[in-house]
């Protein structure tokens, strides 16, 4: 998928979990096909992982639960506790692309890289371009989105998807 970034200046190609790669997954959790099968109806190879980068959009402004990402569980965050889950992945880097600093402070708190981007974006897509520019990342690179508000997610979810 290619978006654009404010200003159409720079292309980013990311990759998000589609309807067939998120099947395909649940399918070999489910243990109705082996990895292998899996990986091919993904099309990818599976020999060894590409390097690839996760990047955690957060929002302070949720209408179903204000101040989400802030939200407490167990004395610890809730987007803090999904960028733990993420840093478990093979991810190359771990980044919350957040959109107040009050998530960037809680993020710096714990230790977890977080940057601050416009609250004027339309979507966690839109803040994922302006982040993968903002750390540089190349247009190839490949960047999982992964939801702040998943602090359950399964690491190795991530890199099945990145695979």
């Amino acid at each position: 998928m290619t978006t654009t970034c404010e200003g159409g200046v720079t292309r980013l190609r990311f990759l998000l979990a589609t309807l067939a790669v998120a099947h395909a997954v649940a399918r070999w959790r489910g243990g109705e096909i082996d990895r292998a099968t899996a990986l091919a109806a993904m099309n990818v190879s599976g020999e060894g992982l590409t390097p690839f980068h996760v990047v955690v959009p957060a929002r302070l402004s949720s209408t179903r639960l204000p101040r989400k990402p802030l939200a407490d569980i167990g004395g610890v965050p809730m987007i803090v506790r999904v960028a733990r889950r993420a840093a478990q992945s093979n991810a190359k880097s771990v980044v919350v692309a957040a959109d107040h600093p009050e998530i960037v402070a809680a993020c710096a708190a714990h230790g977890i890289a977080a940057i601050l981007t416009s609250a004027d974006h339309a979507n966690g897509s839109d803040r994922l371009a302006e982040a993968s520019v903002s750390l540089g990342l190349d247009d190839a690179a490949i960047i999982v989105n992964v939801q702040g508000d998943e602090p359950m997610l399964a690491p190795a979810l991530i890199d099945d998807v990145a695979a």
